[in-house]
């Protein structure tokens, strides 16, 4: 059906004035282009529209939108009919259909504009259609490949955490079983005292009792209770020196006794009660310590943990009565106290350097070490003092540990 006298005339006026060139351009345009009427009949289709839809200039130029494409009516009517209301232009409006000669769905973006008469009055309504399936199918891969990365992300942190679990409750598992030998070991033997004095009282009890008691007993009962005496009160000592150790790991402590210290003069002082046992060893213990280095926090642990790490660094490093040196400084950096602990020892094995800091593991338990000093200078440099502890260690490289420490200590507990 052909468009009405009154609409032709004005479209011609509109969009093509005794233009060829136009009418060239609005052929040949890489998107699709139709004219409407206020009625919603096709005035104009161009080349690219008829590739995109699938469909033909001649069985669609004059005929209404509802005749040839049926599923797309409603809205049309509806976007040409907003224009004619309002006036306004109704831009990326996206319509999705089918094209006759296809089975899958496509999708176009669309942009809507009146065509207006010298007069002012919309006689038409533009269209220009871009499809956009291969991009919408593109954005759904991505979307697909986002979604499926998040879900391995997802997974990778559960699995990071199971990780992190083992190895906590491993960790655990060290330090029951360190617990268990370090406690045992002392009990034990206090136990078997214990039972040997009981078992020595009830005989000498008898013989008291009968009026046997020769001096030659009397005398043996009395050594054997000042002995048995002495290993009880060794072994609950030890017992108790390990409890000590135990509380100190499990960070039972409060943030007490804080105050401005003189961090170069705490450490000559923490660490000269060693210099008679490194000269035992044949060790030489070097000091470099920047004058004057103060820091607000906790002197008592401080010194403990620098006490902790020389003597580490003088029992692993140097094994089996080797001899070496240790070197100990305090610097100060802007911002915060660097303290390093160089020794020039056997060095670490990567398995060892990865477990150096957790509780109860040592290398040395069978010559009574109890794993427990790296943890808890650890443990006092990062959650009493706010620092930072860093190990660097290679077989046969010796050890470099460094501490980082704030001029003013954050309890983190």
């Amino acid at each position: 059906m052909a468009s009405t006298p009154k609409a032709a005339h004005a479209l011609d006026l509109v969009l093509f004035p005794q233009q060829p060139a136009l009418k060239l351009i609005y052929d040949t345009a890489p998107i699709g282009l139709a004219c409407l009427s206020p009625d919603c009949r096709y005035l104009q289709i161009n080349q690219r529209l008829t590739e995109i839809c699938g469909i033909s200039v001649e069985g669609h130029l004059g005929r209404f939108v509802r005749d040839c494409v049926p599923a797309l009516a409603d809205a049309v009517e509806q976007i040409v009919g907003s224009i004619m209301a309002t006036g306004e232009p109704v831009v990326g409006i996206e319509v999705a259909g089918q094209r006759p000669d296809q089975v899958e769905q496509r999708l176009w973006e669309t942009y809507w504009h009146p065509l207006r008469a010298p007069s002012g009055e919309i006689v038409a309504v533009n269209v220009a259609a871009e499809e956009i399936t291969e991009r919408k199918r593109a954005e759904q891969e991505i979307r697909r490949a986002r979604d499926a990365a998040e879900i391995a992300l997802r997974q990778l942190r559960e699995m990071q955490e199971s990780l992190i679990q083992a190895e906590k409750l491993a960790a655990l598992g060290r330090m029951v079983a360190g617990v268990a030998h370090e406690i045992n070991n002392p009990v034990g033997v206090g136990l078997t005292v214990a039972s040997t004095l009981q078992r020595k009282a009830e005989l000498f009890a008898g013989e008291v009792a009968r009026g046997t008691v020769r001096r030659s007993a009397m005398k043996e009962f009395i050594e054997l209770v000042q002995s048995a005496s002495a290993q009880l009160v060794s072994n609950l000592s030890r017992t108790a020196d390990r409890v000590h150790d135990f509380k100190q790991a499990a960070s039972a402590s409060g943030p007490a006794d804080r105050r401005r210290f003189d961090v170069t003069e705490l450490t000559r002082l923490a660490i000269a009660h060693l210099d008679a046992e490194f000269g035992t060893r044949g060790i030489a213990l070097h000091l470099h310590c920047e004058p004057g280095v103060t820091m607000d926090g906790y002197p008592v642990e401080f010194a403990q943990a620098l006490s902790s790490l020389v003597t580490n660094a003088m029992t692993h490093a140097y094994p089996n009565d080797r001899t070496g040196s240790v070197d100990v400084s305090v610097r100060a950096l802007a911002g915060e106290i660097q303290v390093s602990i160089v020794d020039h020892g056997i060095g670490m094995t990567p398995d060892v350097k990865r477990q150096a800091f957790d509780p109860f593991f040592t290398t040395r338990r069978h010559l009574g070490a109890t794993g427990l000093g790296l943890h808890i200078a650890h443990h006092i440099v990062v959650n009493r003092l706010g620092g930072r502890m860093s190990l660097e260690s290679s077989p046969g490289d010796g050890t470099r540990v460094v501490l980082a420490l704030p001029r003013e200590a954050a309890f983190t507990e």
